[in-house]
């Protein structure tokens, strides 16, 4: 198996205007499904767990614990990345110590003078063991574990004192948002987005991939956008195969009980809607010789 940082992959991708798909996991099935989605693609993957989800799943540790080892059941041979999406100053140093290989410190909830502060000491501390750091500036419309972001659209003059801490990669609000667009939603800034691109060099994430036009998505990747978050779209998805299992009467047929059964339908939506991204963001195999993180 080949578990990477990620730095080289992102780097790669902006360069060849390109994304590599950063998809949430929240269970075992979610984990099969991201992986055996990439493998068949034959391309590079980052699975990341959000500070809830490792809560609901049992800690940092088991959820590394996991996905390396399904990587090895499944003998995984793409590049993955295990990555903490949204992590506060403490979930991102227990995600260090956990193993992880790529953290997300999201300090735009703080005085930009403390965001700037851990951010440096954050990026130390996985530096220091090859992982690789994302931060973030302005924020991400919605809520994600408590914290909820109004969307501010990200200062430039912010981004590039991020981008100097050193890190690898940097979230960047443009109108995005968390979880499902309302019907009156105005769209990504590209404007801001190409300010953004013409500032820094380092890879740009955009999160709140999900219910992004199409269009909309291609544009930010040809900008400078190389990591898209996606997490919403994969739990409708699920959902939506569950629901059809369960009013169709499948779980009362013979075992349809049977979890293992009852789950396999959601489980293939999942893996079908990482492939289908996987395939309009362009992403491109890359072989990598994997470091010891």
């Amino acid at each position: 198996m080949t578990l990477v940082h990620g730095t080289e992959i992102f780097a790669a991708a902006r360069k060849g205007h390109y994304a590599v798909g950063a998809f949430n996991t929240n269970n075992l099935e979610w984990t099969r499904a991201i992986l055996s989605a990439a493998q068949e693609k034959n391309v590079p993957v980052l699975i990341q767990t959000s500070m809830g989800a490792a809560k609901y799943m049992g800690g940092y540790e088991l959820c590394q614990q996991l996905i390396a080892a399904e990587m090895k059941s499944m003998a995984i041979t793409v590049p993955v990345i295990i990555h903490l999406d949204h992590g506060n100053y403490e979930a991102a140093k227990e995600a260090i110590a956990a193993g992880y290989n790529s953290v997300m410190f999201d300090g735009h909830d703080l005085p930009f003078a403390e965001n700037l502060a851990k951010t440096k000491e954050i990026v130390e501390l996985a530096h220091a063991k090859g992982i690789s750091v994302e931060a973030e500036v302005g924020s991400i419309g919605g809520e994600e574990d408590g914290v909820v972001g109004e969307g501010e659209l990200a200062d430039v003059n912010e981004a590039k004192q991020l981008a100097a801490t050193g890190i690898d990669f940097l979230a960047a609000g443009i109108g995005n948002i968390h979880g499902q667009y309302p019907a009156n939603w105005k769209g990504l800034h590209f404007d801001r987005l190409q300010e953004l691109a013409d500032a820094i060099s380092i890879p740009l994430v955009l999160h709140g991939g999900s219910g992004i036009p199409q269009d909309q998505v291609e544009k930010a990747i040809s900008m400078g956008v190389a990591k898209l978050n996606i997490n919403t779209e994969c739990q409708l998805a699920f959902a939506k195969a569950t629901r059809e299992y369960i009013l169709a009467n499948k779980d009362q047929e013979g075992k349809g009980y049977d979890p293992r059964k009852l789950l396999a339908p959601g489980t293939q939506a999942i893996k079908d809607t990482v492939e289908e991204i996987i395939g309009w963001m362009g992403t491109r195999p890359i072989k990598l010789v994997p470091e010891e993180l």
